[in-house]
């Protein structure tokens, strides 16, 4: 990629291939030398394209290369530096974290397909004193988006010097599993573009991060010199490691430009729905007029509505789902207001959701994989997933199709989870179970169960599928009062009510339009409460009842009636 610009692509291998080679001759004379053993990284920098970033101005949206072309590049770089002797991985200077996931997405696939096993670092650059990388991650989002490589040691270089540095690799030393390291500069820039911290000046700065348990080994990046090295390796020299890996609670991880953890104590997760062409007759109007700014738009308003995170979904069969995907996610990941929560890709054609996870930087859900596809795709289909690095929501779904009874859920998940763990080692913290919410108040008596199924068997899967979470899309449980708003959302807030206190953990929903449960008038709360946990053979009906008064309602608001109920919820506003 970077080679194209001095019309050098055909040396690509040679070049590497070479440069390891070299440098293995020169590990081994070193360590005939001295009798210590030496080893080569293979240094694999984030090339002159980004992933996240537009290089036109006028179009947010256009990317210069993929994420797949960046994929084979990366192969061909990797598959030379290791046949030319090179012992380990370093994926280093990370601006920009798509770029690093592409360059580890290879690296993962390169091991598999020659049977090696050889560690993997990641070194990421913190451009400035926001602590963030070029592309907007916090430190932390950064680890959460890479985390899942399993790296021998993870740290920081480049850009800045170890007084900037310092806070930032604390930040990324109390959250990082594995061992970390950091080779500063040897301090910033000066006016004329070199480095002023001599060796002397920066050696102490390193002892004491090791000393302080910051870093597990430590080096120099622009500006130090072999002075600068052999100084620092004497000041480390008689210290014994202080960093103990920490001790991190097993919580889902997710992230968008900030990294969001979901604990017991978190809070409900709501998912903002709009941005679903299924879902919002407004989001597909701006997608097929192509007004992708008002698209993002819609996105925005549901993060500053109080959306945890972000549904994004355009199966529809006169869009082009894939490009759609493309287009709003390269889009929406240059808005840091709506780019900081993390993303769920959301498709039934599989290749979709792979496109909208080829654009986000972030640790995102895929919404969603199943049964129904058999075990064999399942679980191809759940490992590369996992080598993008995402999390997942399982359907309750089989061979045998959905799950609709409180039994078959928990069975389909339990096999779900099972497989997950034990066949693709999957983190259990990273699953989520859709339960499917179905519709009730159908006028079929087989239907009036549903919410009650759902409710009983998020209870039994959270406690036999530990670290799990649960979801659904909530707007199917009212599809039978289309056109109700207040009906639908009073049933919504009373579903959550107690589907929430089952073990429910975040749902897909209109943020910004779940009234209170509390709030609800008491004889409609009474009506949803009967209904959804089929407490009273006449909830239906009842309900049903309910909704022509208020369909009576609203056609005499459209005739220019008063709704006297607003006007003195208003004035008491």
């Amino acid at each position: 990629v970077a080679q194209a610009d001095y019309g050098l692509e055909h040396l690509v291998f040679e070049i590497n291939y070479k440069s390891a080679k070299l440098a293995k001759l020169a590990a081994l004379e070193v360590e005939k030398a001295t009798g210590r053993r030496r080893f080569v990284a293979a240094a694999i920098g984030p090339t002159n394209r980004t992933l996240s970033i537009s290089p036109k101005v006028e179009n947010a949206a256009y990317r210069n290369i993929t994420f797949m072309e960046l994929v084979e590049a990366y192969l061909e770089q990797v598959r030379a530096l290791v046949d030319g002797g090179a012992d380990l991985l370093l994926v280093e200077t990370i601006f920009d974290t798509l770029n690093a996931k592409a360059a580890l997405f290879a690296c993962d696939l390169f091991l598999e397909q020659t049977g090696v096993k050889m560690p993997v670092m990641i070194s990421g650059t913190i451009v400035d004193m926001s602590g963030r990388t070029l592309s907007g991650q916090t430190t932390e989002a950064f680890w959460v988006s890479l985390a899942h490589a399993r790296p021998l040691c993870i740290g920081l270089n480049c850009a800045l010097g170890p007084d900037q540095m310092r806070p930032f690799m604390q930040r990324l030393s109390n959250v990082a599993t594995c061992y970390t390291h950091a080779y500063p500069n040897a301090g910033l820039p000066n006016a004329m573009g070199g480095y002023d911290l001599t060796p002397k000046d920066m050696a102490p700065h390193l002892r004491k991060w090791a000393q302080d348990g910051l870093v597990n080994m430590v080096g120099g990046c622009c500006g130090t010199t072999p002075d600068h090295i052999k100084a620092i390796a004497e000041a480390v020299a008689d210290l014994k490691p202080a960093r103990k890996l920490p001790q991190v609670p097993r919580y889902m991880r997710l992230s968008g430009l900030e990294d969001m953890t979901i604990t017991p104590q978190s809070v409900f997760q709501n998912i903002g729905e709009r941005c679903n062409v299924a879902g919002s007759i407004r989001f597909k109007k701006l997608i097929v007029e192509s007004n992708w700014s008002k698209a993002a738009e819609v996105a925005a308003k549901q993060v500053e509505d109080g959306a945890q995170l972000i549904d994004i979904n355009f199966d529809d069969g006169m869009l082009d789902g894939t490009d759609c995907m493309r287009k709003f996610c390269n889009l929406i990941a240059t808005e840091p207001d709506i780019a900081k929560v993390p993303m769920v890709i959301d498709s039934s054609k599989f290749a979709i959701c792979i496109a909208g996870l080829e654009c986000l930087q972030g640790k995102c859900i895929v919404n969603s994989i199943s049964l129904k596809v058999g075990e064999k795709e399942f679980i191809a289909q759940a490992r590369l997933l996992k080598r993008y690095g995402a999390a997942v929501i399982v359907m309750a779904f089989d061979e045998e199709g959905q799950a609709a009874d409180c039994e078959s859920k928990v069975k389909i998940c339990q096999r779900a989870y099972k497989i997950l763990v034990e066949t693709v080692d999957f983190i259990p913290e990273d699953i989520v179970f859709d339960l499917n919410i179905l519709t009730i108040c159908t006028g079929l008596e087989e239907h009036n169960n549903y919410g009650v199924d759902f409710i009983r068997a998020t209870k039994i899967v959270k406690e036999t599928c530990p670290g799990c979470k649960i979801s659904g899309g909530l707007s199917n449980l009212s599809f039978s009062f289309r056109g109700l708003e207040k009906i639908r959302e009073s049933m919504h807030s009373v579903f959550l009510y107690h589907a929430i206190q089952a073990g429910m953990d975040m749902a897909i929903v209109n943020a910004g339009a779940l009234p209170i449960y509390d709030d609800i008038e008491p004889d409609l709360r009474e009506l949803c409460e009967d209904a959804i946990l089929n407490k009273n053979p006449e909830a239906t009906d009842r309900l049903l009842a309910r909704a022509e008064l208020e369909k009576e309602r609203l056609a005499a608001l459209k005739a220019g009636g008063v709704d006297t109920k607003a006007v003195k919820q208003a004035a008491e506003w």
